[in-house]
């Protein structure tokens, strides 16, 4: 089978190579980037935890070609935190207020919460919820997670306010 070239930015910086088009969007950022943030989970969508932001939406990679990715803005967990390496708001919120526990879904939930954050800087529960409904947590019971993202949403506003 021969190989596509593809061109994306992730995370910021510019990537080149040749894949075989069959190559998974998850594959691709673990095994040829080795940014293994996104984990995967279930191959199937279901999960949530390979969740990456694409060009603004958030997308589950298990089920993505690589190929379909070409020319396009992707952020993985990695890419979350500020470049100096200081955890991003939601990174540190849920740190702070134990919205982890095993710690499998955190990176798809995390970008899946960076997202909602972006699109909905204040969020209510029932929309912090149906937000973050396609990605699964076997081990929190979601309060937790539900709390890190409130938390996140309130820094990020004040944050706003003091900067205007």
């Amino acid at each position: 089978m021969s190989k596509q070239h593809v061109k994306m930015t992730v995370n910021g910086k510019p990537v080149e190579a040749l894949v075989e088009p069959r190559t998974l969007l998850i594959h691709f950022l673990r095994e040829d980037l080795s940014l293994t943030g996104p984990h995967i989970g279930c191959d199937t969508t279901h999960c949530g935890a390979c969740t990456v932001d694409l060009d603004g939406k958030s997308v589950k990679s298990c089920t993505m070609f690589a190929v379909q990715a070409d020319g396009a803005e992707i952020t993985t967990i990695e890419g979350i935190a500020h470049p100096d390496g200081t955890l991003h708001a939601i990174q540190e919120a849920f740190r702070q207020y134990h919205g982890l526990q095993c710690g499998f879904c955190t990176p798809g939930m995390i970008t899946r919460a960076y997202r909602l954050l972006q699109d909905n800087p204040n969020p209510t529960e029932a929309e912090i919820r149906h937000g973050i409904s396609g990605n699964l947590c076997r081990c929190t019971g979601y309060q937790n997670i539900v709390r890190a993202i409130q938390a996140a949403a309130q820094e990020l506003s004040a944050a706003k306010e003091a900067a205007e």
